[in-house]
Formats: C-alpha cells, structure tokens, sequence
C-alpha cells in the first residue's frame, strides 16, 4: 500500500515539473544553431462544484541561433512554437 501511495505522489510531480531538451544542430566557422522543446502535462481540478476543471497541457519547440558577424558584432535570432492540448492555442514567437 505504501508504494501506491508513493507512485500516486510521484508520477503528478513528474508530469508537472515538464520535460525540456535541447540539441545543437550546427555549430561552424562561429555560426550556430540549436534546437530545443519542452512538454509538459497538466491538469487543474477544481472544489468548488463548478465545471472548470482545465487541461493546460502544451508542448513548446524553438529555433535558437547565433552567428559573429565581425570580432565586434553578433546576430542573435530565436523562433518558438507554442501549442495547448485542444490545439485552439497556437502561438508563433520570434
């Protein structure tokens, strides 16, 4: 009984606290360019009676790159996509 008690602690937390990674895709001749994600699942129950219990859950990936232009410039530039569980609540930021 006590490992249930323990699993129905632990696996909520782990799903809350999110999964992000990262992979760098090309780094060459100081041009560089990284990949990265994250998901997390999420859940919101309510006590109150009402029916707005929620699904927050979204996945994010996104483009990050950087590249020395001259000893004394750089270029910075970032994409991300951004998208809930229903699909209603896709974001594109630059």
């Amino acid at each position: 009984m006590m490992k249930r008690n323990i699993l129905a602690v632990v696996i909520p937390a782990l799903l809350a606290a999110g999964a992000a990674n990262a992979a760098e895709i090309y780094n060459k001749n100081a041009n560089k360019l990284d990949f990265y994600g994250k998901a997390v699942g999420e859940h919101q129950w309510t006590t109150n009676g009402d029916t707005s219990n929620a699904d927050t859950t979204y996945a994010r990936i996104g483009f990050k790159g950087e590249t020395q232009i001259n000893d004394q410039l750089a270029g910075y530039g970032q994409w991300e996509y951004n998208m809930d569980a229903s699909g209603q609540g896709r974001q594109t930021g630059y």
